[in-house]
């Protein structure tokens, strides 16, 4: 059956917020207006392929940045518990790993990881590109959100790139197979369509006292940060496999009296050739990872940071599992 959500779809798409739209108009519409009528909280599960713009969209949402961003896929390898709070409703939004085809314990763990999310969520919101063609994962994916009893919401993401009439077939395809609630087109890189988005989560959220402390905005410590950013600097720095065979452990992040933080951290790869290309001629390349880094955390954590950086070896840590567990990954979902 379909969802009956884009009767009018032209208009549905010419009614999408532009960016400069008042957040308040925009919910106001979508979620029905009911800011003190009752309290809402859940959790909201993101999925979809990688490189969709799934933490892209996450940051948007929150209004700052909590989930490392790259042009490479498969960047998110650990949920994100990002937590928005507005006047009677808050969100717990997990950013999950891509849905991929498995080739290591890593990935292994990735793809539990966002199915586990998604079966345990309030709501999940799947998101697709404008562009997107059949896909036999993004197939998987949907057929296994089909035998959930969760609503479900489709975003439809990078609509910047493309013609508004080519969605039309896009939108009824989705529209037709009764799988979501509701369609909203978006543009996470410019926020447009997000505060729709927001709303059409708003309204779906179930009643209940908020799950967070309204000021908390993630539910991982510092150090888990500090090492996303560290990652996601190498991922920006480095080509090819090298930034998928790397990882980050903060070895120490301590608070100094002075005000700022001092951390540790070591970068772990699986061969000396590619330790060799991360620190670079005479450090070079470590000392620009160590820069970049520590600029982002810094703006992250609004204080100074002194940042040491150490590379080295850890053979095969993606099929480690000790390793891993010891990285933090979930026991049970490797």
């Amino acid at each position: 059956m379909p969802c009956g959500c884009n009767i009018d779809i032209v208009s549905y798409l010419n009614a999408l917020p532009s960016p400069g739209e008042s957040a308040a108009v925009a919910l106001d519409e979508a979620a029905g207006a009911d800011s003190g009528k009752v309290t809402r909280s859940g959790i909201v599960a993101i999925a979809g392929r990688p490189n969709v713009g799934k933490s892209t969209l996450l940051n948007a949402m929150l209004g700052q940045k909590i989930s490392i961003v790259s042009r490479k896929a498969q960047t998110t390898r650990q949920q994100v518990l990002g937590i928005l709070s507005r006047d009677n409703w808050q969100v717990a939004f997990i950013d999950t790993p891509g849905v991929i085809d498995p080739r290591d314990r890593l990935q292994e763990f990735m793809v539990r990881a966002s199915f586990k999310a998604v079966s345990g969520a309030d709501l999940v919101v799947v998101m697709i590109e404008a562009r997107s063609r059949h896909d036999p994962e993004l197939e998987e994916l949907l057929k296994r959100l089909g035998g959930l009893d969760v609503p479900r919401l489709l975003v439809i993401n990078k609509v910047d790139l493309v013609e508004k009439e080519s969605l039309l077939p896009l939108i009824q395809r989705f529209d037709n197979s009764g799988i979501f609630e509701a369609i909203v087109p978006v543009s996470a890189l410019h926020g447009e369509g997000v505060e729709e988005l927001l709303g059409e989560i708003a309204g779906r959220l179930p009643e209940g006292p908020f799950l967070y402390d309204p000021e908390q905005i993630a539910s991982q410590p510092m150090r888990f940060f500090a090492a996303e950013l560290i990652r996601e600097t190498i991922f920006e720095s480095t080509r090819d496999e090298l930034p998928y065979a790397t990882t980050v452990a903060v070895d120490e992040y301590k608070e100094r009296a002075a005000g700022k933080i001092y951390i540790r951290a070591l970068i772990y790869v699986e061969r000396e050739s590619q330790k060799k290309i991360i620190i670079g001629r005479k450090g070079a390349q470590l000392k620009q990872i160590g820069r970049d880094a520590r600029k982002k955390i810094e703006e992250f954590t609004g204080v100074g940071v002194f940042l040491e950086l150490w590379v080295k070896v850890r053979a095969k840590w993606r099929k480690d599992l000790p390793f891993l567990q010891d990285s933090g990954f979930d026991r049970n979902q490797l």
